[in-house]
């Protein structure tokens, strides 16, 4: 892309979360129709809650819908930083219980071990028929952070790596993480990054080109292909 998208602006968390409701479940439906499945991921944090809250009671062909998360920390599963856990306690519940889990941790002890097995985990669900990511007052995306050693190599659109290990570090993050790198999202037919504040705005509105340095802006100028969104709320 050579330009940056316009932020679609929504009076409140909740118009916003309806609208990424509207689209992932077009997608979904698209690819049902098209493959008979489809592939989402999704991610974690306090902001895609809502979403999840509407999307589990949609009329889909879940058993046909594969999910996975755009990162997830170094936890127990029951952990309540635990991604998955958020995504099982929210999401895949209901209707959407019928549709297949594939969580990016496993039992592996180590999580530079535990990034190239979600790795293999990953890949047949490529490309994604649906991304939704959310975003950092830093403009991180997924855990890919500003100054973490796993940024480069994560930013680059032309990588092998699907999954790499982000280590816990200074400035952040605060826990081991493993997290999807550019090359697994920049396929996919919808990317929505979901936001909400002034800081995170003005971040998004930053002047391109000449500005927009952080992960976000390098994941909207490498988006290869289908739609990307920015979706904002106040």
């Amino acid at each position: 892309m050579t330009d940056l998208p316009a932020v679609e602006v929504f009076d409140s968390a909740g118009a916003a979360a309806d609208a990424a409701c509207v689209a992932i479940v077009e997608r979904l439906r698209a690819a049902l129709i098209d493959r008979g499945a489809a592939h989402l991921c999704v991610t974690g944090g306090s902001t895609p809650g809502p979403v999840y809250d509407r999307l589990k009671d949609v009329d889909l062909d879940w058993s046909h819908v594969a999910v996975t998360l755009s990162d997830e920390r170094w936890v127990d599963a029951a952990s309540p930083d635990s991604n998955a856990r958020l995504v099982r306690e929210r999401l895949l519940q209901g209707r959407a219980a019928a549709a297949k889990f594939v969580c990016l941790k496993g039992e592996e002890v180590d999580p530079v071990h535990g990034a190239w097995v979600a790795d293999l985990k990953v890949a047949p669900l490529e490309p994604f028929d649906a991304v939704l990511l959310g975003m950092g007052e830093d403009g991180h995306i997924c855990s890919l952070f500003p100054g973490n050693p796993a940024l480069q190599q994560g930013l680059d659109p032309a990588g092998a790596r699907l999954v790499l290990h982000a280590p816990a570090g200074d400035p952040a993050p605060a826990q081991d993480r493993v997290t999807l790198t550019l090359p697994a999202l920049i396929y996919a037919g919808l990317i929505l990054v979901l936001t909400s504040g002034q800081p995170k705005r003005a971040i998004l509105e930053r002047p391109f080109p000449g500005g927009g340095d952080e992960p976000v802006h390098h994941l909207i100028r490498a988006a290869a292909r289908g739609d990307l969104r920015l979706l904002w709320s106040a």
